[in-house]
């Protein structure tokens, strides 16, 4: 018997899709801050930042090629990859902002091995060699290498979901 068919056929989907936008808002993201060494240094805040493989280790982010700190993160050796604690929305914020200096008061920050601005306060930082970006569509992959990891040992992260940073149900998470 073949298998039952879908009496309604799919939409099309282009890449101007208001379907396709709000079907992936449905997924949760964790919310990270990349920053990367330059005069002055750059970062941004990114919800597509994923392990890609335990061995050898590698983590990935995406960024958009027209981002202000796409020219800087194309040519750095090495990143530091911020995990934000729930409460930190404002951190977010401020670096998925265009036109501000985003490292300027309140934020708090050092530079860090190679360079690299170390935001503080964080759930965990990630010091990381990048090893390669491919460019796909309007979009860069990078791919890094973790060489240096810090992490604090309590809290929970923030969340990017349906349009709005969200936390996890602390009974949820237990």
């Amino acid at each position: 018997m073949p298998p039952p068919t879908d009496p309604q056929p799919e939409p099309a989907v282009d890449a101007d899709s208001a379907s396709l936008r709000a079907i992936l808002r449905h997924q949760a993201s964790t919310v990270t801050v990349v920053t990367a060494p330059g005069s002055p240094p750059v970062g941004f805040t990114a919800t597509s930042f994923t392990s890609v493989s335990l061995d050898p280790p590698i983590v990935s982010f995406c960024l958009n090629l027209a981002s202000s700190s796409w020219p800087t993160v194309a040519r750095s050796r090495h990143v530091a990859v911020h995990l934000l604690a729930h409460g930190q929305q404002a951190l977010a914020r401020t670096f998925a902002t265009s036109g501000v200096d985003r490292f300027a008061d309140p934020t708090r920050w050092r530079a860090g091995p190679e360079g690299v601005p170390i935001l503080d306060g964080t759930l965990a930082w990630l010091l990381c060699r990048v090893v390669d970006r491919v460019v796909v569509g309007d979009h860069a992959i990078v791919l890094a290498e973790p060489e240096l990891l810090r992490h604090a040992e309590v809290g929970t992260p923030l969340l990017y979901h349906s349009g709005r940073y969200a936390g996890l149900d602390r009974a949820a998470a237990a």
